[in-house]
């Protein structure tokens, strides 16, 4: 039995509370911090679904929990949110901190198999070792009741885990996620440095690749674009992912939004429908 996660903050919000812990991780081999917002409980046996939440490049556990106002939906809805940090930290490998998009805040939801960069593996963390201590250690929280969202390289995340994994998630959401990162600046520099040179690798986890071989997806796929977002045409390409799902009859909502950008006030505009979206799926 690993380690307990010790509680290292906590504040009350919407009736519920959000709480930070931090615990070690085997997966990543350094100590880790997490959020949970635990929605107000209608009885001390009863069991919540959970959503998890991936935070994009530069960002810890902390932004979505601060900036979002994820937590009011989530509070009536009766959903508890997750949301880990975006890449080990603390490891002093040579250059983790030398750039914004790469290394330290910028894990990409991958296992990484370059040797140098072999710590950095947040793709088992959310999918393997994060449940289960949120399992082992959180009896209010039913992991077998799962959806998944986040932004940008968050969106990347939440969209690549959940195809690949379709029997532990029942639902997905993105805001502005990188959805063909094979064919932009930020997954090229990314899967270049983690994952080496071989182009089936980078393929792996690229949601606009692997929706062709994984499209047996039964809830909608809700994405939210700002149409003002700079990073929209050259790094983002939502108009790649939604050829993608179109041929392979994949359901997808993909709104775009005129006049938003990239930031935590375009999410936090349009949360709510993100949370009521997976609270139904949740709810079958």
């Amino acid at each position: 039995m690993e380690e307990k996660p010790s509680e290292i903050s906590s504040a009350k919000m919407f009736g519920g509370y959000n709480k930070r812990y931090k615990h070690f991780s085997p997966t990543l081999g350094c100590s880790m911090t997490f959020h949970i917002y635990f929605p107000p409980s209608p009885s001390p046996s009863h069991k919540f679904p959970v959503l998890y939440w991936l935070s994009g490049l530069t960002c810890t556990d902390e932004n979505f929990i601060v900036k979002s106002g994820a937590q009011h939906a989530a509070s009536s809805e009766g959903v508890v949110l997750i949301a880990p940090d975006t890449s080990p930290r603390g490891l002093g490998v040579e250059g983790e901190a030398d750039s914004w998009d790469f290394g330290v805040g910028a894990g990409f939801y991958l296992n990484a198999t370059r040797e140098k960069w072999k710590n950095w593996r947040m793709y088992d963390y959310v999918v393997k070792e994060l449940p289960k201590v949120l399992s082992e250690n959180f009896e209010q929280i039913d992991t077998s009741r799962a959806s998944i969202s986040g932004h940008s390289m968050g969106g990347h995340g939440a969209l690549t885990i959940y195809l690949k994994n379709l029997d532990k998630y029942k639902s997905v959401s993105a805001f502005a996620p990188i959805v063909n990162p094979i064919n932009c600046p930020w997954g090229q520099k990314a899967f270049s440095n983690y994952l080496g040179d071989e182009k089936s690798d980078w393929e792996e986890y690229d949601a606009t690749c692997l929706i062709s071989k994984y499209n047996n997806v039964l809830a909608t796929i809700l994405i939210d674009q700002g149409e003002a977002d700079k990073f929209l045409h050259d790094q983002l390409l939502a108009h790649k992912f939604e050829e993608a799902c179109r041929k392979v009859n994949v359901p997808l909502l993909l709104r775009l939004q005129p006049g938003y950008d990239h930031s935590y006030y375009f999410i936090s505009t349009f949360i709510d429908d993100h949370i009521r979206h997976h609270a139904q799926a949740l709810s079958l």
